[in-house]
């Protein structure tokens, strides 16, 4: 099949995704239940792994190792950034059914910009080399810094685009029914909704600086950590309110997250005199969360402790 027909196909298929998730499974824009929620993600993960399954019968073992360990790099990150956008709500004060509006278009602008992300750092690695030294180095300062981060501070009021937006563009003070935008005596207003979209927007690209460069360390074939990226992001909604249900429960999945960028850091980093198998990386990414996820679990299970 021809190259550019299968990227062609590809985007349609995830456009009737999408399609399909907004216009039809979540119409009703209010809040699932956890049940439904794991249920839900639980689909996009099997949706993904047929996926791999597709590409281990198209491209080979190597490309559909390439993708799972792509995806599972992508979706631990993602973790990490859903947390961040259940504190931007809860700033906001966002209503529950405008939450989705803000997640779908939340998904769409993070396709976009992953997928521009993605094509210019895979140009970057293949013409300077030492390009994936550097951004070995800011994982590495990323991970660190997450390793011994207590608690999350978030100031959404400092975003620069925010302050512009309300420089140039009066704000309604209420939300008004999951809208963007609202006519008022003639005059276009802004609703908080906006507001809060444009912050998620920005703090998703300063999370694609980092897990860009960690999926690009694992393969420079841009339809593989294009479509482990997509994949990760399509289940990014039901993941988001499967996570805000549990966020107490992951007490130390932030330490996991660490040690994988720590550990995708030191891979890029050491790439020129020694290259970790894919295999290899894909079983560390795993044993490193699992871990994590156990702890949490067996700490909150432990008698005595509220």
């Amino acid at each position: 099949m021809n190259r550019i027909l299968i990227w062609i196909v590809f985007n349609a298929f995830i456009a009737a995704l999408l399609a399909l998730d907004l216009g039809f499974l979540h119409r009703a824009s209010r809040r699932p239940s956890l049940a439904r929620s794991l249920v839900a993600s639980a689909l996009w993960i099997l949706l993904a792994a047929a996926f791999g399954a597709l590409l281990y019968g198209w491209q080979g073992r190597a490309a559909a190792l390439e993708f799972s360990t792509g995806y599972l790099i992508e979706l631990s990150l993602s973790a990490d950034n859903l947390f961040i956008f259940y504190l931007i709500f809860r700033h906001f004060r966002v209503p529950q059914a405008a939450q989705y509006p803000v997640l779908f278009w939340g998904i769409i602008g993070a396709i976009v910009m992953r997928a521009a992300f993605i094509f210019l750092g895979a140009g970057l690695f293949r013409r300077f080399h030492w390009v994936m030294y550097a951004f070995g180095l800011l994982l590495v300062f990323t991970g660190v810094r997450l390793l011994f981060q207590h608690g999350v501070a978030i100031d959404p009021e400092k975003s620069p685009a925010l302050r512009l937006l309300r420089r140039f563009l009066p704000v309604t003070a209420g939300y008004a029914d999951g809208k963007f935008f609202v006519r008022e005596d003639g005059r276009l207003l802004a609703t908080p909704l906006l507001l809060v979209l444009i912050v998620v927007e920005t703090t998703d690209v300063v999370f694609a600086v980092d897990s860009i460069p960690a999926v690009l360390s694992i393969t420079l074939n841009t339809f593989v950590v294009y479509t482990s990226n997509i994949f990760a992001i399509l289940g990014l909604r039901s993941l988001f309110f499967a996570l805000s249900s549990l966020i107490d429960v992951f007490e130390y999945l932030h330490y996991g997250i660490a040690c994988v960028l720590l550990f995708v850091g030191a891979k890029m980093i050491v790439s020129h005199y020694y290259e970790v198998p894919t295999w290899a990386s894909l079983a560390a990414i795993g044993a490193i969360l699992l871990v994590t996820i156990i702890a949490s679990v067996l700490h909150r299970e432990r008698p005595g402790e509220a």
